[in-house]
């Protein structure tokens, strides 16, 4: 039997979010809130995406796909996939176009203390190059 390959896809949020809505700033939580729906379901999450406004069309959501790699989508909620693409009705389209899955988690978010929070501003930065060539 072949397991089902999940790419979970996390929103690159500023850090300056971080006090209005953590969880879009925390893409640790978010990719670990995907890995536990993953494996909840016997799947497995074979590519991590951390994406800002990426548009649709984007190679970096679609290369796995077309080498066979990857049979699903999976974001942590709708929140998390509206940061993270240009548009998600279009994403979605693309999604049925192309025969692939996709999925929310909705599981529940952690709760962020001060604490909590300095954390996340400790581990993240947003990069300085972007998925850039395609």
């Amino acid at each position: 039997m072949n397991d089902v390959r999940v790419a979970a896809i996390a929103s690159l949020t500023p850090l300056e979010e971080l006090d209005g809505d953590p969880f879009l700033v925390d893409t640790r939580s978010q990719q670990a809130m995907c890995a536990r729906w993953a494996a909840a379901r016997g799947y497995v999450v074979t590519r991590q995406l951390r994406v800002h406004r990426l548009r649709s069309n984007h190679c970096a959501l679609w290369a796995d796909v077309d080498e066979g790699e990857i049979d699903l989508f999976v974001a942590p909620n709708d929140r998390v996939l509206a940061q993270a693409l240009a548009s998600v009705p279009e994403f979605t389209a693309e999604c049925g176009r192309r025969g692939v899955r996709l999925e929310l988690a909705g599981l529940q978010e952690p709760v962020y203390t001060a604490r909590s929070k300095a954390g996340v501003h400790r581990r993240l930065s947003m990069p300085t190059a972007g998925y850039g060539g395609c």
